[in-house]
């Protein structure tokens, strides 16, 4: 007889789930009107502020769907008590892929490869890689071959995890197990060459071959610090405030202060050897981020995005926490945006700016993502109840 047959307990989403759906699609839709507007009087804002807004939610799926397959590989109570969490966040990537369809339309206003090449006049290697690579058919194909796969990842996970909804207990470690070691070294691939698609490239005289890897480092990061929100958020009801133990949340604290160093670690190893080249086609990209103002907010990244969490993450009884675990976690979030902003913008401007757009957009995006999230979060239990390995974290909570 399993654990949940001996001792039932009710593992739906509590009624909050419900209420932060709604006011999250309020804020969507009220923020998506103003910057509709903001798509009719200033394209060139909005498309920037758009990208941004689509490589944070792109983050939040594709960094869940990473956690998830690591938990799958490495297993653990850690990851029990979050799985559906992380399951809801990557369930989202049909809303993600239609955050897509709108850049398609806003390319000739992000790439210059996008718009119309003189022969005569332009930079050889633009002509070169703009007729064999980067070019608008190439371009769509290449973001449908990526949506593809994630997708059909995304599927198989959910298939054989909502199979342990229902009796009998099942034992699906293998099926995970053997589709979470190459889906991961999928995702390294597919998020480099996406990240190098629709970020890099806005500058394509300037190249880094580890520029993919502070994108796939980030989204792990976001899509641990979003779920250590929503456990806080939910702990405050049943089943969460049962099942989520001190060592779960130290666990949790753990994975952030590791890829808070893998984020840092990436992010000095391309500054070192980029600046140590002292090539120019190479610093151009850093030289754009060192002038302008845009420096400080350089600064600011090393400080708050890396050198605080990292001092605070060495503290166990902070770790522990939830309740204190849960304000660095929303911080390291605001950072995430940050960081993007400091990839993205200086590509376009020269001096240090944050229009309208850059805060109405994402807004607007992320409104209508946790919308959909909240949806996926309540539309199944909180925890697959009929796995096998369900009774490490159920049991702690009737003993």
């Amino acid at each position: 007889m399993s654990t949940v047959q001996a001792k039932p307990m009710d593992l739906t989403a509590p009624p909050v789930v419900t209420t932060i759906q709604m006011r999250s699609l309020i804020v969507g839709v009220v923020a998506s009107l103003l910057a509709a507007f903001l798509a009719f009087t200033r394209p060139e804002e909005f498309f920037r502020a758009y990208l941004l807004g689509f490589m944070a939610c792109i983050g939040l799926t594709l960094g869940s769907m990473a956690v998830l397959m690591l938990r799958h590989l490495t297993g653990g109570g850690w990851g029990m008590v979050i799985r559906r969490i992380l399951g809801a966040a990557m369930r989202t990537l049909p809303v993600s892929a239609a955050f897509f369809v709108p850049l398609i339309f806003g390319m000739r206003y992000l790439y210059v490869w996008a718009r119309p090449i003189e022969p005569t006049v332009a930079n050889k290697h633009l002509l070169e890689i703009s007729q064999s690579y980067l070019n608008p058919k190439f371009f769509i194909l290449r973001a449908v071959i990526y949506f593809a796969i994630w997708g059909l990842i995304a599927f198989l996970l959910t298939k054989w995890s909502r199979e342990q909804d229902h009796p009998p207990v099942r034992d699906n470690s293998t099926r995970f197990q053997a589709l979470g070691g190459p889906g991961l070294i999928l995702y390294g691939f597919t998020i480099s060459f996406a990240a190098i698609d629709w970020v890099m490239s806005i500058d394509p005289s300037w190249i880094s071959t580890i520029y993919g890897l502070l994108f796939l480092a980030g989204q792990v990061l976001s899509a641990i610090c979003f779920a250590v929100v929503v456990e806080r958020i939910l702990f405050r009801y049943r089943p969460m405030s049962e099942l989520l133990k001190p060592k779960h949340v130290h666990d949790h604290g753990n994975l952030m202060l590791t890829f808070v160093m893998v984020w840092a670690y990436f992010s000095f190893s391309q500054w070192l050897i980029i600046w140590a080249g002292n090539l120019p086609d190479e610093i151009s990209w850093y030289l754009k981020r060192l002038n302008g103002g845009w420096s400080h907010l350089g600064l600011f990244l090393v400080a708050f995005h890396f050198a605080v969490p990292f001092v605070l993450l060495l503290s166990r009884p902070f770790k522990r926490d939830v309740t204190r675990l849960v304000w660095l976690a929303v911080w390291l979030l605001f950072m995430r945006y940050v960081d993007l902003l400091w990839l993205i913008e200086p590509n376009f401007s020269a001096r240090f700016a944050v229009t309208l757009a850059d805060v109405v957009v994402p807004v607007a995006m992320v409104g209508l993502w946790l919308a959909y999230f909240f949806r996926n979060l309540g539309s199944i239990p909180l925890l697959p109840a009929y796995d096998v390995f369900a009774k490490d974290v159920l049991e702690p909570a009737h003993e």
